[in-house]
């Protein structure tokens, strides 16, 4: 994908047949904001570009996987509240969602997703 903006989408796990709902951070403010002063997200929060987030003042824990340019996953784990994650060289975009919801999606090290993005700017 060339240009990233801030919208909404689906996210496919290779190898799942349910496609996830999907928030894209592509701007500097909804980068900074990511799951901020939520108590929750249904689906996936993009943030691009991305290769290491932190849980400060964050009301839950969330799994985050790390993507290389490829959408493949570098790494995946999960970040209790108050947590800095170390960045990830290869990784160019953060992919975060309620903690466990990695593991039911079979997101791990080596799996591709893909992505059907809707383009708006928010």
């Amino acid at each position: 994908m060339g240009t990233w903006r801030n919208g909404k989408g689906q996210l496919t796990v290779a190898g799942q047949d349910a496609p996830v709902d999907l928030e894209i951070a592509a701007s500097y403010g909804t980068r900074r904001r990511g799951l901020l002063g939520r108590d929750g997200i249904d689906g996936a929060l993009l943030i691009t570009p991305c290769n290491s987030v932190h849980t400060f003042r964050m009301r839950f824990a969330i799994d985050v996987a790390y993507l290389d340019k490829e959408l493949r996953v570098v790494d995946v784990h999960t970040l209790k509240p108050g947590r800095l994650a170390m960045p990830r060289w290869r990784a160019r975009h953060v992919l975060e969602a309620e903690a466990g919801a990695m593991a039911r999606w079979g997101l791990r090290p080596g799996t591709r997703v893909s992505m059907d993005v809707q383009k708006a700017d928010v």
